[in-house]
């Protein structure tokens, strides 16, 4: 864009500055969302879940209103190099946090049945993994806001981690429904929840890689080569 006139420029960056607020407004949304609906299950409090389910509608909205920012802004200003990268990527971005508030949405549904049971004492095995799945998301949209390669890669790297700890409780889980028939479907209840989770993970990663490539070019995923970092 360095070569087109100066008020074209302007009206680039300002379109390319709202498309930005609006990613970073939904990212709060989604990030709010997945903690409202473990809080809602933790704590039994329905409300929370009822909140997570109302709030999917502006998440699907900001979504959509993304995509058609980002192809008008391809359309108009034919950004390229990096500017075209943090279209993209903002576009991509977005579609895996819809994604995220998907599963927020999972689990508060999820967290509402469970609340009509009496509590499940291995509804506690779900904040480990939650926490993981919850950090990974928050530093994912860090190294992607802030253009923050390094945290990106220890994002993706991280995420083996959360799916060990996933694996681990989904025995857990299971053993439980051996022992305790009589709440089966409390407890696969429970396995949706951390599938949800270790999901978000995954989302995770992709918001990570997004944010190298927005970054450095570099496409990471697949196994492919990673920037060197000073």
């Amino acid at each position: 864009m360095s070569k087109e006139p100066t008020h074209i420029l302007g009206r680039f960056q300002r379109a390319l500055d709202e498309l930005v607020e609006d990613l970073n407004r939904m990212s709060a949304i989604v990030t709010r969302s997945l903690e409202n609906a473990f809080r809602g299950l933790r704590d039994r409090d329905t409300s929370l879940c009822a909140q997570v389910i109302a709030d999917d509608e502006e998440v699907d909205q900001l979504e959509m209103k993304l995509d058609e920012e980002g192809l008008k802004i391809i359309m108009l200003y034919q950004p390229v190099a990096s500017d075209l990268r943090k279209v993209v990527s903002v576009m991509k971005v977005s579609s895996n946090l819809e994604r995220v508030g998907d599963q927020a949405v999972g689990i508060a549904k999820r967290g509402r049945k469970l609340n009509k049971s009496l509590e499940l004492p291995e509804t506690r095995l779900v904040e480990p993994v939650y926490d993981k799945a919850a950090s990974l998301l928050r530093r994912s949209l860090e190294a992607f806001r802030e253009g923050k390669v390094e945290v990106a890669l220890e994002v993706k790297d991280e995420d083996a981690e959360l799916d060990k700890a996933y694996k681990a409780v989904a025995k857990q889980l299971t053993g439980r429904m051996e022992e305790d028939s009589g709440r089966v479907k409390d407890y696969l209840d429970l396995q949706f929840v951390v599938r949800f989770l270790e999901r978000i993970g995954d989302h995770a990663k992709n918001i990570a890689e997004d944010a190298v490539f927005a970054e450095s070019a570099h496409d990471i995923r697949h196994g492919g080569e990673r920037p060197e970092i000073d």
